[in-house]
């Protein structure tokens, strides 16, 4: 496990968090700017010295202060890449990425190989570069490079696609999926762009004002009150685990979700893979009977779990379609009323395949 618990103040704002995370996995630190997501990484990394706390990753304690213990910086066996990736300007790609290696005593295991990381993170062809060659997301991947090699306890990246543009944080993202299905590594992923989160994350932390106001897996947050506060109603909705059960003749991905099939555009999609997908409350259509002759590819039976009032005149309905997973569909309060929605009433959820989004999981399902 990862255990953190610290307080730092600095001016006229306190950090004041605690959480703890399974490892390996992605543990994204989630919240708006401003509220203490950087300052609590530095807090991690060493690189700030909290007024008190712990800090210990596994058996390792690297922050205690009631023992008076501080681990050095240097000695956490940890990668850090921040926004700027902070390359050696006048080193190669190579001797940016060696110096990695060097950081670590000779006698010192090296699981993680040098052609390996090299290979994983698309950098062969860059490798006798300079470093001003480079664009921006081939620096941030030579810097995920240089964190590897040093190999890591722990792996914290502080918002390394921040000072990207939309198209350079699409060509990283996918390098970012590779390193975590690939490598038994803790990762820390520090972040206020949900998408990165919903494609990264096995579990989110979501930092409000210095603190800790909710954590768990992305399936659980995704449905947390606070989430909602943070990406507003638009982005309000469901994430729910799947495995692929088929691509059939028109290239949808059919997909085990509870006790229904979801069919979605999933490009490069297997058999047995294991994705998430992203079910957005305002793509959920509600209906009372079984509907027929329709568009829609998805038509779900579920149970209603709650009816809550949300936004303006509408409504948010919780949908239970088995097996713990969980649709939220946003509707008219009218049209909620017409329905007679209520607890345990059958229904039948309809969302277009085209609204879908689903993150593949590289690693097989078990």
């Amino acid at each position: 496990m990862l255990r953190v618990e610290l307080r730092k103040r600095r001016g006229d704002f306190t950090l004041e968090s605690a959480f703890s995370a399974p490892t390996p996995g992605v543990t994204a630190i989630f919240g708006r700017s401003g509220c203490g997501k950087s300052t609590l990484i530095s807090l991690i990394a060493g690189l700030l010295t909290p007024d008190s706390g712990r800090v210990v990753v596994g058996d390792d304690v690297w922050y205690d202060s009631e023992r008076h213990l501080s681990v050095d910086t240097r000695h956490r066996r940890m990668g850090v890449v921040f926004q700027d990736a902070r390359l050696f300007p006048h080193l190669s790609v190579r001797s940016n990425l060696e110096y990695g290696l060097r950081r670590l005593p000779k006698t010192a295991e090296r699981p993680m190989k040098f052609d390996d990381v090299v290979s994983l993170l698309g950098l062969t062809t860059l490798i006798t570069r300079a470093t001003h060659e480079l664009s921006g997301g081939e620096r941030q991947r030579v810097a995920l490079g240089r964190a590897l090699l040093a190999q890591p306890r722990l792996l914290l990246l502080d918002e390394p696609l921040a000072s990207l543009d939309l198209a350079r944080r699409e060509d990283v993202l996918p390098y970012l999926e590779r390193l975590r299905d690939h490598f038994t590594l803790p990762i820390v992923y520090v972040s206020h762009q949900f998408d990165e989160v919903l494609r990264l994350a096995t579990r989110v932390v979501l930092l409000d004002a210095g603190r800790v106001v909710a954590e768990g897996d992305i399936a659980t947050m995704s449905r947390d009150s606070h989430l909602r506060a943070i990406v507003g109603p638009d982005s309000v909705g469901a994430v729910v685990a799947g495995v692929v059960e088929q691509v059939d003749s028109a290239g949808l991905a059919i997909v085990r979700v509870g006790d229904a099939t979801l069919s979605l555009e999933l490009e490069g999609a297997n058999a047995r893979q294991r994705i998430q997908i992203q079910v957005l409350a305002r793509d959920v259509i509600v209906a009372t009977e079984a509907p027929r002759w329709l568009s829609v590819r998805n038509v779900v039976p579920a149970r209603v779990v709650s009816v809550r009032p949300d936004v303006g005149r509408s409504v948010l309905v919780e949908l239970d379609i088995g097996r713990t997973a969980t649709l939220l569909a946003r509707i008219t309060a009218r049209a909620s009323a017409e329905l007679g929605l209520a607890t345990d009433k059958q229904v039948w959820a309809l969302i277009k395949a085209v609204s879908l989004r689903g993150h593949v999981f590289n690693a097989p399902a078990r």
